[in-house]
């Protein structure tokens, strides 16, 4: 399993933009990606599950993978949320 912590700092949060950028990197790994936010966790395969959530700016976020490909897709999921200003 490969995990990653981060903070948002999208002033919307995860709203359906970033929401469906992640949905779309994600569908391209064969691994378990899950987004945990307080004690819920979301498929960040599914934007209505991320959507769900209500993650605000400032939230304290946890990404993991787990599967063949993991440290792969960990690796892009984080890519994505940095290029595009989320983390």
């Amino acid at each position: 399993m490969e995990q990653f912590k981060a903070k948002i700092i999208d002033p919307i949060g995860l709203h359906a933009r970033p929401a469906s950028l992640l949905t779309k990197e994600a569908s391209k790994y064969k691994s378990n990606i899950s987004l945990l936010y307080k004690d819920r966790q979301a498929n960040l395969k599914s934007i209505m599950n991320i959507m769900a959530l209500g993650v605000k700016e400032g939230a304290e976020i946890e990404v993991k993978a787990d599967g063949e490909d993991e440290k792969e897709a960990i690796n892009a999921i984080k890519a994505v949320m940095v290029d595009n200003k989320i983390i």
